[in-house]
């Protein structure tokens, strides 16, 4: 009997106590965030990993459902996952940050499209470099680590005692302004041939003031910026390597601290 005559099985009671950390963090996680995925599959999954959770740690829910100290436990639980899931999620967003730079210098800003996996309107280039991140991540192993770190949390933050404390929310905070940095980087080598393109280009208007710049200039830019692209793209595809281990080595710091 688990409170006000309701009764259910306790291991099932159990399974559910268990797949709404695994749960949140999917919710928040990319990939398995996706919109294009359905609900049905992130529910399969989490309880998949719901049961290879309690196949390996003693989790003990709480004895009543309908009590305060449930409701407690239940929302420290959500928290905790969110917190796995929207870590990795904020190395993610790298590619769209580089995707407004690069199609800003580009002329590009106005390209936007519909991202299935985001479910919003986005710029072309950075859903583009966004699918490759994603890509990467998977040929990392990146969701078999988090699905890890998961399990593993239930180790550091057991339930009872899954409150995030003030230090982890610090570091999250801090990791924040690792996107800008990421996207600043990640758009650095086609940013700064376009940055001297506007140089000349600039140059030329001041030397030729009749010169029809519109006419030139932005077809020059979408010129060098897509060779500007092919040129770069194993130098991004190694930096967003690193911007996918920084984002697993940020949800590990986070299970870990």
């Amino acid at each position: 009997m688990l409170g006000f005559g309701l009764s259910i099985e306790p291991q099932l009671w159990a399974l559910i106590f268990v797949m709404v950390r695994v749960g949140a963090a999917f919710v928040a996680a990319p990939v398995f965030g996706a919109v294009s995925i359905p609900l049905p599959v992130r529910v399969t999954l989490s309880g998949a990993i719901g049961i290879l959770v309690l196949g390996t740690h003693a989790i003990a829910p709480p004895p009543q459902i309908f009590a305060v100290t449930t409701f407690l436990a239940v929302a420290a639980e959500a928290l905790v996952g969110l917190a796995l899931g929207f870590v990795l999620q904020i190395a993610f967003a790298a590619p769209f940050i580089a995707g407004e730079l690069i199609g800003g210098s580009m002329g590009l800003s106005f390209a936007n499209m519909i991202d299935p996996q985001a479910g919003r309107s986005t710029a072309a280039i950075g859903q583009f470099l966004s699918l490759i991140l994603t890509l990467l991540f998977l040929s990392m192993d990146g969701h078999l680590v988090l699905v890890d770190m998961i399990v593993k949390s239930y180790d550091a933050l057991p339930p009872g005692n899954a409150w995030m404390g003030v230090e982890r929310l610090r570091d999250i905070a801090f990791f924040g302004g690792y996107i800008f940095l990421a996207g600043l980087m990640l758009a650095l080598p086609v940013g700064f041939l376009l940055l001297c393109l506007n140089l000349v280009v600039g140059m030329l208007s001041r030397s030729a003031p009749a010169l029809n710049l519109f006419a030139v200039g932005l077809p020059l830019s979408l010129a060098v910026g897509v060779i500007a692209l092919a040129m770069a793209f194993p130098v991004m595809g190694d930096y967003m390597q690193v911007i996918v281990r920084e984002g697993l080595a940020a949800v590990e710091n986070l299970v870990f601290r």
